[in-house]
């Protein structure tokens, strides 16, 4: 491998989903020489093939149970939807001192699916690297995703301090800042920066799917840059989005309540031509984009 064993975090560990996050923290482990041997399990056949052609897994299985036998290091990388029937497979085969974790942008699913099923002796650091693309797959990972970003770690109360810092040691050897979060603090505020926005999309470029041919022709051909980054973010893995809207349902529901209020407000303001209250509107929010610049996230 070419690194001193020093740097191994984790002499053996099992990626479960080899998607673009799984298969993006592989290449960066593997870069780094953060773990001795990386064994990874997919539905596929052919994205198991793909994970050894492409030269981040060590062995592969379409087994979870398999996979993760042996490892110091399980990372659940697979839609949320799944999250409960993994962590029941994978329960006998975990050894004593393992630690469970996760990249799922939703962070109380892993108390209510995951835990119950977990042995004694195993601990369980949920986490979120906040960093990804519309791009989805084995083929779109790249070790570089994380640099810069933030990873959110969202143990229980009770969970081993030392699990927690060697996971965060991980995510900070890919060039993540960690912090640590309550979980349904987590998908709070995510509900707001991440799934409300995805959401928003989905809608606004479903409304231009459903308009006549012609007038549809027109609005691909001069996407303006606000439409088209709509399209990015709509061309995301869906089945990932339908199991984060789903699991988040209670906090989702929530802001889209404020948001469509909201957006009646405006409606409003724009029906009866109230230029004061549409320019103080966009002018208040101006000062968003600029605390996004400040905090390095642009």
């Amino acid at each position: 491998m070419g690194t001193a064993d020093k740097d191994i975090l984790f002499p053996r560990m099992a990626l479960i989903g080899a998607g673009l996050i799984g298969s993006s923290l592989a290449r960066v482990v593997r870069r780094q020489g953060l773990a001795g041997h990386i064994a990874v399990c997919a539905r596929t056949q052919a994205t198991l093939d793909k994970a050894m052609e492409l030269g981040f897994a060590d062995s592969v299985n379409p087994n979870p149970a398999e996979a993760a036998k042996d490892a110091d290091l399980v990372v659940l990388c697979t839609p949320l939807g799944v999250y409960g029937s993994i962590a029941e497979a994978i329960a006998p085969a975990l050894k004593s001192g393992a630690i469970v974790s996760d990249v799922g942008s939703c962070k109380e699913i892993m108390f209510t699916d995951v835990a119950p099923h977990l042995p004694e002796g195993v601990y369980m650091v949920p986490g979120h690297p906040v960093a990804g693309t519309e791009h989805s797959g084995p083929e779109a990972g790249f070790a570089e995703l994380f640099e810069g970003r933030w990873c959110i770690l969202t143990p229980g109360p009770e969970t081993d301090a030392d699990a927690v810092e060697r996971l965060s040691e991980l995510w900070r050897r890919a060039g993540m800042t960690v912090e640590i979060m309550d979980a349904a603090h987590h998908d709070q505020v995510l509900a707001l920066t991440s799934h409300l926005p995805h959401l928003i999309a989905y809608t606004i470029v479903g409304t231009a799917t459903d308009l006549g041919d012609e007038l549809k022709k027109e609005v691909f051909k001069f996407a303006a840059g606000g439409f088209r980054d709509f399209t990015r973010i709509a061309a995301s893995d869906p089945v990932m989005w339908r199991d984060i809207f789903l699991n988040n349902k209670d906090a989702l529901l929530e802001v889209l309540g404020r948001f469509t209020e909201d957006l009646t407000a405006l409606q409003r303001a724009i029906r009866r031509g109230e230029e004061k209250a549409l320019e103080d509107h966009f002018t208040r929010t101006r000062g968003i984009r600029r605390g996004v610049i400040e905090a390095k996230q642009d």
